[in-house]
């Protein structure tokens, strides 16, 4: 899992880089600034990968709606159900006999306001380390409320003992009542997390926290590769995905920014994506620990298609997810993307992870079929369902 990333000797590609400056509200814009249009049939979709491997079912969810997945070096999976709406009796579990079962015990998973750093309120997602212990990304909202303070944080458990070892309370100047850190990785070489704040109300940016002290900051908030595509519409299930909350209403476009986020396994590159895009960005590390306020420089790397999540592994590719297409693509370290396996029972393909038995985990979630997105009706059908495929590469875990 220490092996340099074979991307790292020549970067990603450089065709397109913005200087981006540091100060919240910088606009530089990306290309034209027109809306991203949507790939044509057999031009801009990725290629097939000419041995598409095979899904192979994991769990099944008949109750709340999963987002995300994680599995530790010896192969326990955990998932977690965020507080969006449907009865979630906990918001972090471990799938034991292929069930989920509360973790690391019910009491943490109450959603007790009146003491937030030591419950779990919204989880938005789970991620094992390098030295197998399971981080627990909590946004703090239940139900899209704001966040108390002590409510966005991170928790670390030690999957030895099943026993909160560690919690870092985001400060209100980095995670607010209205932020919704979504994602993380860990360098723990260098001693830092990276996290996403995909909040629908911004700022949208980086969240970079120092493991040593607790510190953390924010980068790149509100610049043009956090953003949301200007005039992103999706195309999913044969139609236009729109916040269309009632029958009544045409709806508006859904502006999600940077979401999905993953580090090439040297650590010397963080990629990232806005949800309501359909490209994949870059930036090196060192531009984000340094506390001294400079430029930072945007890679774009592409088109890979609309995508939730990102995961990278040991020979340090990328994968994301393409909803549009019900596909899960890969970025090689040549720059090219393939598409590893298109199935329509990828409806919604949420969170990634990397398995120490060199298969991808995926949660298909139905998310865009919720309500919200339908004129009132719930359109999922469960069960919801935790997938995994070969790729022949371990985790870039380090």
């Amino acid at each position: 899992m220490r092996t340099p990333d074979p991307a790292s000797t020549t970067g990603p590609d450089r065709r397109t880089v913005l200087a981006v400056p540091l100060a919240v509200g910088a606009a530089l814009a990306v290309g034209t600034g027109q809306a991203e249009a949507a790939p044509r049939p057999g031009s801009g979709a990725p290629q097939a990968h000419p041995h598409a491997p095979r899904l192979e079912t994991v769990a099944t969810f008949d109750g709340a709606m999963p987002t995300g997945v994680t599995v530790s070096r010896g192969g326990r999976v955990f998932v977690n159900f965020p507080r969006w709406g449907d009865d979630v009796p906990f918001t972090v579990a471990e799938i034991r006999h292929g069930k989920p079962v509360a973790y690391p015990d019910r009491e943490i998973n109450t959603p007790d306001t009146a003491a937030p750093e030591r419950h779990f309120l919204g989880v938005q997602s789970v991620v094992v380390d390098a030295a197998d212990r399971l981080w627990v990304v909590d946004t703090g909202r239940v139900e899209w409320a704001d966040a108390p303070y002590g409510g966005p944080k991170l928790v670390a458990v030690d999957l030895a003992t099943d026993k909160v070892v560690r919690t870092i309370v985001f400060p209100a100047s980095v995670a607010g009542p209205r932020s919704f850190v979504n994602d993380v990785r860990f360098d723990l070489v260098h001693g830092f997390a990276y996290l996403t704040d995909a909040t629908p109300d911004g700022p949208n940016g980086l969240i970079v926290v120092n493991l040593a002290t607790g510190e953390s900051w924010r980068r790149l908030d509100d610049t043009p590769s956090t953003l949301p595509a200007p005039g992103f519409v999706p195309t999913i299930d044969g139609r236009p995905m729109l916040n269309r909350p009632d029958g009544t209403s045409a709806g508006t476009p859904i502006g999600i920014g940077v979401d999905g986020i993953a580090l090439s396994p040297d650590g010397e590159w963080l990629y990232y994506c806005p949800l309501s895009s359909r490209r994949l960005y870059g930036v090196r590390t060192r531009d984000l620990t340094r506390l001294r306020k400079t430029a930072i420089e945007v890679h774009d790397l592409g088109a890979k298609g609309m995508s939730d999540g990102l995961e990278t592994d040991r020979a340090g590719r990328v994968y994301a997810g393409d909803i549009e297409r019900k596909a899960i693509v890969r970025r090689d370290t040549d720059g090219s993307y393939h598409t590893l396996v298109q199935d329509e029972r990828l409806s919604w393909p949420d969170t990634f992870s990397i398995g120490y038995d060199h298969k991808l985990y995926v949660v298909a979630n139905q998310l865009n079929r919720q309500a919200a997105y339908n004129g009132g009706t719930d359109l999922r059908r469960k069960p919801y369902v935790l997938y995994r495929l070969p790729i022949g590469s371990g985790p870039a875990r380090r």
